[in-house]
């Protein structure tokens, strides 16, 4: 005759059971979660001690029933194979969770499969919607507006250029590596653009494109590679192949288009880097210093950038009817490394008022 066993699991602790081992009424109790509430701060402790104690926690969708607010923070991101973003991904989840917010990711795998990914967050009604490497279409922008989640763009502005983002000055970067370049003796000049439509390529590809003119030089050729990716950044490479004249000095929109670029010039046109020419890369992610990469690059003020977005979730998360705004941060320093090296003789332009 088969025994039966004892059900050794303990019942969940409510906020009743709470408050009748307290002494306290439920609202009381309840209230004590909640650190805008006028509660006794003696109180305050001894509820929170107490259910500490006894493994209580607050139902987060029940207190989302009083408050109006989740407390999540929905990420939609799409370019998971640049390395930038899951680096940004895992220090910014952390950040906002030590903030008390909750991060409920939608990975859009194809660009248009972003609003279906937006319409997925939308459905577990976070307080914000934080975009990363995504361009979201204005009608997707628009649903999460009139879903009382408004949308923080991190890195890359919206396709409008309206609403609130948080991003470095990349124009500014963009002139900064021009004036490197041209600085160490570099003349003929080439920029590799990823993802012709993306703010952060639009403004790199602007402010290193102009400083090199304002600089005297011949505007820099470009090389379109079509996405922030090691193999676009390879092809690109290869397409140096039927770019006309000597080139020295090559700016690529992010670190891992120019790890890719630098391999597929040296493998498949034989170049050497740098050698042949000095090569910049930009975002500073944490492969661009392995000793196999060692690239100069730009560092991007990262965890500035984090705590800003941050700030503003905390912002938004209080009051929503504040009024949008873009957070341009100065970009970081350019980080010297193996991929560049001056130019013999090296002649300086003089600088041009700007």
């Amino acid at each position: 005759m088969a025994t039966k066993q004892k059900d050794t699991r303990t019942a969940r602790v409510t906020v009743k059971d709470l408050a009748r081992d307290l002494g306290m009424s439920v609202s009381t109790v309840s209230r004590a979660f909640y650190p805008d509430a006028i509660v006794a701060e003696k109180t305050r402790d001894a509820v929170l001690k107490r259910a500490a104690e006894l493994g209580y926690r607050p139902n987060p969708f029940a207190q989302s029933l009083i408050t109006k607010k989740t407390q999540i923070v929905g990420m939609v991101v799409s370019d998971l194979t640049n390395p930038f973003y899951p680096e940004v991904m895992t220090h910014l989840t952390a950040k906002l969770q030590e903030a008390g917010m909750n991060v409920m990711l939608a990975a859009a795998n194809e660009p248009e499969k972003t609003d279906e990914a937006v319409d997925l967050l939308l459905s577990y009604q976070p307080d914000l919607v934080i975009v990363l490497a995504v361009t979201l279409s204005s009608h997707a922008q628009e649903k999460c507006e009139n879903a009382g989640a408004p949308c923080i763009f991190f890195n890359r502005l919206s396709a409008n250029g309206l609403g609130f983002g948080v991003s470095c000055d990349n124009e500014e970067g963009g002139r900064r590596v021009a004036d490197f370049l041209i600085d160490s003796g570099h003349k003929n000049l080439v920029y590799v653009s990823a993802f012709p439509g993306a703010s952060t390529n639009v403004e790199r590809q602007n402010g290193f494109c102009r400083r090199a003119v304002e600089r005297g030089l011949e505007a820099p050729q470009i090389i379109e590679a079509g996405y922030f990716t090691y193999e676009a950044g390879y092809s690109a490479g290869l397409k140096m192949a039927d770019i006309p004249g000597p080139i020295d000095g090559v700016f690529c929109a992010n670190d891992i288009v120019a790890i890719g670029f630098i391999e597929g010039v040296q493998e498949g046109l034989g170049l050497s880097v740098p050698e042949d020419l000095s090569v910049v890369g930009f975002d500073n992610i944490t492969m661009a210093g392995w000793p196999s990469h060692r690239l100069t690059t730009i560092a991007q003020p990262l965890e500035e950038m984090m705590q800003a977005t941050v700030e503003l979730s905390r912002e938004l998360a209080r009051e929503r009817s504040l009024a949008p705004r873009i957070n341009r941060l100065a970009p970081g320093e350019l980080v010297q490394r193996k991929t560049t090296m001056p130019r013999s003789p090296a002649k300086e332009t003089p600088h041009a008022e700007c």
